[in-house]
């Protein structure tokens, strides 16, 4: 078994809680929503979560804001983001987690989170990624096995030599998998468990340690 070289993470729902997207996504998207068209907030809230479902996150337009903020007619969405940014929270262990693992391994991101986002989920981590990878912006594609093809030519590092961990089995688990990659999925809820399965980051370097 090669060595692992490069450690790749998922972004929202991995380092960082889902809080922020949530206050943009269903707070002020809605907020924006009603004020423009004279609605109150809940009938706004419903009517956009139904174009959401509508989409469905198996297509790329759902992870883009801009799209959105087109369809729906709405102003400026840099704005909306401004306006949320304090909400970004990491999860409890993962300054540990990157300080320790970024001393043995090359650590990237890896997100389906477009370039609009990132700066924003990534405040005060920025320095622990060499390299941070947008697969919406950069590759105009969901998490598909070519894109992290791309990302490991990019990386300079065969598939066998780069580990991944992320919150959606289907795209940080079974889609790297059959790459070669070594990925992890990470279940915060505790409700699977198993040597692929972690329910914390801090579970992770034993694991690369093992082998």
């Amino acid at each position: 078994m090669k060595r692992i070289a490069v450690v790749s993470f998922d972004l929202e729902g991995t380092l960082v809680t889902p809080a922020f997207s949530h206050a943009v996504w269903h707070e002020e998207m809605p907020r924006l929503y009603a004020r423009k068209y004279g609605m109150g907030l809940a009938e706004a809230r419903a009517k956009i979560t139904g174009q959401y479902d509508e989409v469905g996150d198996q297509r790329m337009e759902w992870y883009d804001i801009a799209y959105w903020f087109q369809r729906f007619g709405l102003a400026d969405h840099h704005e909306a983001l401004e306006r949320c940014k304090g909400l970004v929270s990491c999860y409890a262990e993962v300054p540990e987690v990157l300080e320790s693992l970024g001393r043995q391994y090359v650590l990237i991101v890896t997100s389906s989170s477009t370039r609009d986002f990132i700066p924003h989920l990534l405040d005060g981590m920025e320095h622990h990624f060499s390299r941070v990878f947008s697969s919406t912006s950069d590759c105009g594609q969901l998490k598909t096995a070519a894109f992290y093809s791309d990302v490991c030519g990019k990386m300079g590092t065969a598939p066998a030599e780069m580990a991944h961990v992320g919150d959606s089995r289907q795209f940080d688990f079974d889609v790297p998998s059959l790459l070669g990659i070594r990925a992890f999925h990470l279940d915060r809820a505790g409700g699977n468990s198993g040597g692929s399965t972690v329910s914390s980051l801090a579970q992770l370097g034993g694991l690369l340690r093992r082998g």
